[in-house]
């Protein structure tokens, strides 16, 4: 069975259900403006986890909520633990005009904005799946350069999720926003290497094919 892959939109961010048709697993929350919009969503399956990419607002601000409102886990990486508390801890960088704008647009509500740690949290990384929640098919990778933790998951053979790892604010690349650009190329490589999948960003509409 091909898992159906629905984007819930909020502003400028995205999240995604990922549903067998009855049961579905939410990755990443969007920010606090779009609760409600996310649990309406949420609503019409039977939830199974949250799994967020990175603690930053507009991938988080709604974890505590939704996990508590349909009494489901909240799966992340432990290396960015620290970002529930501080946003400092692993200060983002820019590069291009691109990231300029959108840094300077998004500083202040980064440092500003405390992401509630939610109560129900598991520690994953690179090769769990989710086949005790029933989605055998969905395996989490890690991702790392935009945060130190900052996760994706693949979904059987065609697609896989992003976070920011790349994004898609104006063409599909390299996220413009990082704490280490090195780590990021290189996560930017391995996702190449997984083959062709459509790729689904937490910025930006989700594409075949990505350049940088």
């Amino acid at each position: 069975m091909k898992y159906e892959i629905t984007r819930i939109k909020g502003g400028t961010d995205n999240c995604y259900l990922v549903s067998d048709g009855k049961n579905a697993i939410l990755f990443d929350t969007s920010s606090g403006k779009s609760r409600d919009q996310v649990i309406e969503a949420c609503s019409r399956y039977g939830m199974k986890a949250v799994v967020l990419s990175h603690p930053h607002f507009d991938h988080a601000e709604n974890a505590a909520a939704v996990s508590e409102r349909f009494s489901i886990p909240v799966f992340y990486h432990k290396a960015d633990d620290e970002l529930f508390d501080n946003y400092d801890a692993q200060p983002l960088r820019f590069y291009g005009l691109v990231g300029f704008v959108v840094l300077k647009m998004s500083l202040k509500v980064l440092r500003n904005t405390k992401v509630s740690r939610p109560e129900n949290c598991v520690y994953v990384k690179e090769g769990d799946t989710l086949s005790d929640y029933g989605f055998p098919d969905i395996t989490v990778v890690e991702l790392p350069g935009h945060t130190k933790g900052s996760i994706g998951l693949l979904i059987q053979d065609h697609a896989i999720l992003v976070g920011d790892a790349l994004d898609n604010w104006i063409r599909p690349g390299v996220g413009h926003l990082y704490c280490d650009l090195d780590i990021l190329k290189k996560t930017a490589d391995k996702i190449r290497s997984f083959g062709p999948r459509r790729i689904f960003y937490g910025h930006g509409n989700p594409t075949d094919k990505f350049v940088y």
